[in-house]
């Protein structure tokens, strides 16, 4: 478990998060490029990088669907990988002595997708019992496939269930799915925002439930910024439907000099640098 560098992965007093991956891998991907987003997925690159060694020591692979699957072996260092290990993190971080332990924010799976494709429902179960026995923290899920989350709902309340989307069709799906299930707080993360929701938006926050959060960043590695104008709408969609909106640093160059998406810090009785207009739910 470490510290991320994640803007929206923060502990519940606002100071940064954890990531917690007891499962690694996907198979939602064709040669690192997500099959459902489109875009270059950094966990891949990872895997395959300065993490390929660690994965590849690592023999507690996902059984494959069938006997003519032959997408991913023990040599694939992104094929899923199960480490029951690291399901006691949780417990020790954040424990000292007897003092008290501070409440946490923990990203979980950021190196996979707990509720993705191919991954053992029994894996996904163990996690959740893990995050049961720490109810003081917070637990950030978030995933590409929101057909799978039904089954396991209703989630802890110490859990925030999110999907990611990158254009309308995902978006819609998520809204389908996300009204299937019970979580204390449901979000989408347009990260990265590729295509425009213009003209749609009305029926994009027409939902069942109550959206209680949304996340707005750019792609990375390389980088591709939405339009303005996209951000512009969402915004502009967030604030009448009273939505709490996150606007990731990495959108900082195309953003307007307007109070909706700037937030200036204030330290020692002085204004600190201006960051985008990152809001949380209550």
């Amino acid at each position: 478990m470490n510290h991320t560098k994640i803007e929206w992965v923060q502990n519940p007093d606002g100071t940064p998060g954890y990531t917690w991956n007891p499962v690694t891998g996907c198979l939602n991907h064709i040669n690192g490029m997500c099959k459902g987003g489109g875009f270059p997925c950094y966990a891949y690159r990872l895997a395959n990088g300065r993490l390929k060694h660690l994965y590849l020591a690592n023999f507690n692979i996902a059984p494959r669907e069938s006997i003519e699957d032959t997408s991913g072996d023990y040599q694939d260092p992104f094929y899923p990988r199960f480490w029951p290990e690291k399901l006691l993190q949780p417990i020790h971080i954040g424990s000292a002595g007897y003092r008290p332990r501070k409440a946490k924010g923990i990203f979980v799976c950021d190196m996979s997708d707990l509720f993705g494709i191919g991954i053992p429902e029994e894996w996904t179960q163990k996690v959740l019992s893990s995050i049961r026995v720490n109810p003081d923290y917070r637990f950030y899920l978030l995933t590409k496939q929101p057909q799978n989350l039904a089954k396991f709902s209703p989630f802890p309340d110490n859990c925030w269930v999110g999907v990611t989307v990158t254009n309308y069709k995902m978006a819609n799906e998520a809204r389908y799915w996300l009204g299937k299930i019970k979580a204390k707080v449901k979000y989408l993360s347009l990260e990265p925002f590729l295509k425009p929701l213009r003209d749609r938006l009305d029926c994009l926050f027409q939902f069942d439930f109550q959206l209680d959060w949304l996340i707005v960043g750019a792609q990375t590695k390389p980088s591709v910024f939405p339009k303005i104008e996209w951000v512009q709408d969402i915004v502009e969609a967030c604030k009448e439907a009273g939505i709490p909106y996150f606007l990731k640093d990495n959108l900082a160059p195309i953003l307007p000099d307007d109070k909706l998406y700037w937030k200036l810090g204030y330290e020692n009785g002085h204004f600190t640098e201006a960051k985008p207009r990152q809001e949380m739910p209550k």
